[in-house]
């Protein structure tokens, strides 16, 4: 069976954040009694088919602040390597990983048992180079903002993505160059459950809008009952915020 990494990255790329949400800020901010890095990453060790998890940021005074507030059964990868993808690929390699699952610190609602899935489908096909999930319209989830689904890819397509990649959003955005090109990389796409395969849903933190959500959610449901079941159920008793997320999804997608 492959040996299969949970990383977290402690800043997510730039490319997916709003100026109004700094990326440096994110993991320290409070989640309940938690600081939110700390609440996603103990999110990502309660799935049973990841050999280990770790979180990798990059080398300097955030990497400090990174180690502080981490679990001490976590450990820290800090890497002055100049972006995302190169970091990412150093990491695989310094746990000899075969695989990586991997999961932004903006998505305190990450499934562990939706990322157990993820695990075992991959593991099913040694030619896949990366498994997610996609809505209906057969976007992977990458390209969403759901916020409860991860992604798996092969180191060894981490590697060739980091050889061959020259575009900047495809160096500081991981698995952007391994999704985008199905003429390099063997896929493979899972459809979503069905009650998150909907325009009015977002549980990702990208904007401060999406923070103020996500704490509604916690203040409403408490940290023993944030499975996304119970959330969806949570939000088709308040069309006012699925309302608004519709709208933040639509925003987005015509930037």
């Amino acid at each position: 069976m492959l040996t299969t990494l949970g990383v977290v990255e402690a800043c997510p790329p730039p490319g997916r954040v709003f100026p109004d949400v700094a990326s440096f800020s994110l993991p320290h901010r409070r989640f309940g009694d938690t600081s939110l890095l700390e609440w996603v990453v103990r999110r990502v060790t309660d799935a049973s088919q990841l050999s280990q998890v770790v979180v990798v940021c990059e080398e300097g005074s955030l990497s400090f602040e990174v180690e502080r507030i981490v679990p001490p059964d976590v450990a820290v990868f800090a890497s002055k390597l100049p972006d995302s993808l190169s970091r990412f690929r150093a990491a695989t390699n310094h746990f000899c990983a075969d695989a990586v699952v991997r999961v932004q610190v903006g998505s305190p609602f990450i499934d562990p048992v939706l990322i157990d899935r993820l695990v075992n489908v991959a593991c099913t096909d040694s030619q896949t180079d990366y498994v997610s999930y996609c809505s209906s319209d057969g976007q992977p989830v990458a390209l969403s903002r759901f916020g409860v689904l991860a992604e798996w890819c092969l180191a060894a397509a981490i590697e060739r993505a980091d050889e061959q990649a020259t575009d900047p959003l495809d160096r500081q955005d991981v698995t952007r160059f391994v999704f985008s090109r199905p003429d390099l990389f063997s896929m493979r796409l899972i459809p979503v459950p069905t009650q998150l395969d909907r325009d009015d849903l977002r549980l990702g933190i990208n904007i401060e809008e999406d923070w103020e959500h996500a704490q509604i959610i916690y203040d409403a449901l408490g940290p023993e009952s944030l499975e996304w079941q119970t959330i969806a159920c949570l939000l088709d008793q308040h069309p006012e915020i699925r309302a608004r997320m519709a709208t933040l999804n639509r925003e987005e997608a015509s930037v």
